[in-house]
Parts: C-alpha cells; sequence; structure tokens
C-alpha cells in the first residue's frame, strides 16, 4: 500500500476529512459576504489608507478563518453539537463581515465582540472534539489567539489611530504565534485541507464577478460596456487558470508527500502567509474591475487604475510565495510578471479603463501561458491540462 494512501485510510479511521464538507460550503458562504464587504469598502474609497485598513482587517479575519479550516480538518461536522458550534461561529464572522464598512469609524466594537465569539468557540471546539495531539496543541496556541482576539476587542473600545495600532499589535502577535509556540499535534490532511483553500479562492474570484454586476446597476447595455465587462471576466478567469492550472494539485501532492509530523509549518506558511498577499490581490483587483466599469470610456482615476494592476501584481506575489513555500516549479515565473502588471497602471489613468484592462488581460495571459507550456514541455499535466498534455504529446511525436 503506497503512503499516500495509508495515509487517507488512517485519516478515515481517526474521523478526519478527506473531502470539504456541505456545511463548509454553507460556512465559506459567510466569507464571501466578508469578501464584498471589503471589496466594497475599498472601492468606496480607493487610496492607500484604505488599502492597509482592508488589509489589516483582512490579516486577522483571515487568522481565525485559516483556524476553522485546521479545526474541520480535524473535527469533522459530523454530529449535531458540532454543527451547532459551527453556526454559532458562522455567526461571529457574519458580526464581523457587517462591522467591516465602519469598522475604523462607527462599528470597531461589534467587529472586536464578534471576533472573540469566533476565537472562543474555535478553542472550544478544538479542544473538546479534537484528538489527544490536536487538544494539547490548541492549548498551546490558545493563550496567544486570545491574546489577538482580546487585542482586537480591546481596539474596537478605542477611537482614532490607536484602533490601528492595537489591531496591527493584534496582526503582529499572529503572525509570531507559529515561531513562539510549539504548533506540533496537529494532523493535516493534504486533500481536505487544499481543497478548503481552494474553494476560498473560488469564493474570492467570485467576488471579481460580483464586482461587474455591481457596477453595472441602472447602466444601458451597449457594445462598449459589453466588452468591459468581457475583459473583466477574462481577468478573473486568468487568475483562476493562474493557480488552478497546475498549482492547486501541485500543492497538495507537495503537501502530502511530506510526513504527518512535518506539515504544519508548510501549510502555514503556503496556506496562511502566502495566501493573504493572493486573497488581497484578488480583492483589490475585484475593486479594480468595478471602479473601471463604472467609469465608462474614459480614463481611470489614479486609485483606480493602481487597484488593477497592483491586485493583479499582488496574487502573482502570492502564487510566488506560495510555490516558494512547497518548492514548487517555477516561482521566478509569477515574479517576473509584477513590474509588467503594475506597468500597465498609466495606460488606465492617462487613456482609458477599458484598455488598461485590456492590456493587462494580454499580459496575466501571456505570463501563465508562458510558464503552462513550459510545464507541458517538460511532461507535467492536470486535471484541467490533461487534454492539452496529450496533444502535445501527439505533436512531440509527429515531429
Amino acid at each position: 500500500m503506497s503512503n499516500e494512501v495509508s495515509d487517507q485510510v488512517e485519516d478515515a479511521a481517526e474521523g478526519g476529512q478527506l473531502r470539504a464538507s456541505t456545511l463548509e460550503l454553507f460556512f465559506d458562504l459567510v466569507f464571501v459576504f466578508t469578501i464584498t464587504q471589503l471589496t466594497h469598502a475599498f472601492s468606496e474609497h480607493p487610496g492607500w489608507l484604505e488599502l492597509g485598513r482592508v488589509a489589516l482587517m483582512f490579516g486577522v479575519i483571515w487568522w481565525m478563518y485559516s483556524g476553522y479550516v485546521f479545526l474541520t480538518n480535524e473535527v469533522a461536522p459530523s454530529s449535531t453539537v458540532r454543527r451547532s458550534w459551527l453556526l454559532v461561529g458562522m455567526l461571529g464572522f457574519f458580526v464581523v463581515a457587517l462591522a467591516v464598512p465602519e469598522a475604523f469609524t462607527g462599528s470597531g466594537l461589534a467587529f472586536g465582540i464578534g471576533y472573540f465569539v469566533v476565537n472562543t468557540v474555535h478553542t472550544g471546539l478544538f479542544y473538546s472534539n479534537g484528538g489527544r495531539s490536536a487538544s494539547s496543541a490548541i492549548l498551546r496556541i490558545a493563550p496567544m489567539n486570545l491574546l489577538s482576539a482580546g487585542l482586537v476587542l480591546a481596539g474596537g473600545l478605542v477611537h482614532g489611530w490607536p484602533r490601528s495600532l492595537i489591531w496591527g499589535a493584534a496582526l503582529a502577535v499572529q503572525i509570531v504565534t507559529p515561531y513562539l509556540v510549539d504548533t506540533g499535534g496537529f494532523v493535516i490532511r493534504a486533500s481536505h485541507f487544499a481543497e478548503r483553500h481552494g474553494l476560498v479562492i473560488i469564493v474570492a474570484l467570485g467576488e471579481s464577478v460580483v464586482a461587474v454586476g455591481a457596477a453595472l446597476a441602472g447602466e444601458e447595455i451597449s457594445v462598449g460596456l459589453v466588452t468591459t465587462v468581457a475583459l473583466g471576466l477574462g481577468l478573473a478567469y486568468v487568475l483562476w487558470w493562474a493557480y488552478f492550472g497546475f498549482d492547486d494539485e501541485r500543492g497538495e501532492l507537495a503537501l502530502e508527500a511530506l510526513p504527518r509530523t512535518e506539515r504544519v509549518r508548510p501549510a502555514v506558511l503556503a496556506y496562511g502567509y502566502s495566501m493573504f498577499p493572493l486573497l488581497i490581490g484578488i480583492i483589490v483587483t475585484a475593486a479594480g474591475i468595478r471602479l473601471t466599469v463604472a467609469h465608462g470610456h474614459g480614463a481611470s482615476s489614479w486609485p483606480a487604475a493602481w487597484a488593477l494592476s497592483g491586485g493583479v501584481a499582488l496574487f502573482f506575489l502570492g502564487q510566488t510565495l506560495f510555490r516558494t513555500t512547497l518548492r514548487l516549479p517555477r516561482a521566478w515565473t509569477r515574479l517576473a510578471a509584477v513590474p509588467f502588471t503594475l506597468a500597465t497602471a498609466p495606460i488606465g489613468a492617462t487613456w482609458a479603463g477599458w484598455a488598461q484592462l485590456a492590456v493587462l488581460l494580454v499580459v496575466a495571459f501571456l505570463a501563465v501561458v508562458a510558464d503552462d507550456y513550459i510545464s507541458l514541455r517538460r511532461g507535467d499535466s492536470s486535471t484541467y491540462v490533461s487534454p492539452a498534455t496529450a496533444v502535445l504529446r501527439v505533436v512531440r511525436r509527429d515531429a
């Protein structure tokens, strides 16, 4: 029996999940709303200040959301009690999402209370329902999680710049936690873990589609408008392909290949830290698409132009880190695409937003296709590109 099959049999015997459950998909609907709120918040006030606020809010939210992926990876929602407590956690996330638009002004306390509920449910479920090693591991990390949640709550009680400072401290605590606390004891079931994070990317990309639709409210449908919409959807598709063409499966296989006792740190770095700029990139890109569509045929503002190109650049930077952490091939190709995507911003700000969107689509498409071509030439394949692999093999044979 292969190591992979053996691990999966052991996971099933322990009650661990091999694939995402329908309740987890239901749970992710709240995250859809969170992404929508963050995108809307940035779209309303595009600029460096709002970008920092969105990044800060998403950072603390992402830490606990990723924590729930660890939780359901270990504790399957297979009983009424577990499902009920997960629903309480969903309520906490929903309150946090509701508070996002005014989190730095009038609803900071609601943000903090909702976040504290999310944290408490996470620790309680993990300790009471996890295996012996996972229960011990969560007790080691719980004080740091409680500290960060307490800082988020405390930040909600103050006003002005101290709130940003305290929430920044909470995020800093989360970032250093895996380096200060022994994370041994958590079990990573690679198939479920990779699938859940892949679903998060789908959710975030779906927001870019929502952003296009929201920008069209009350607009007269014309050839130009449909063309701009097609370009926006095309860009969303390219970002989807950039990750799911190869990296989704490669990431799962790389994680699966590691000994079970050595998966936690790479999982945190690749699917936690690396996903942060990638997902922020999708949020900012969605806002950029929305602003571009809203500007019609004219030039975009500089913040809108930078959001569009900078969002894609952040996405590629996140992929660079993801590949580097898991030692996937050619991380440099994604990094090389970053300056070319940023260079498209002046096109939108000085000429037309749709023109920037068109050029950016071509640049991103060429970067992804070039990398895929190298993969196919080397005989790599995945679920989505296996037909292309077959064609390439035929071409090679005929040549």
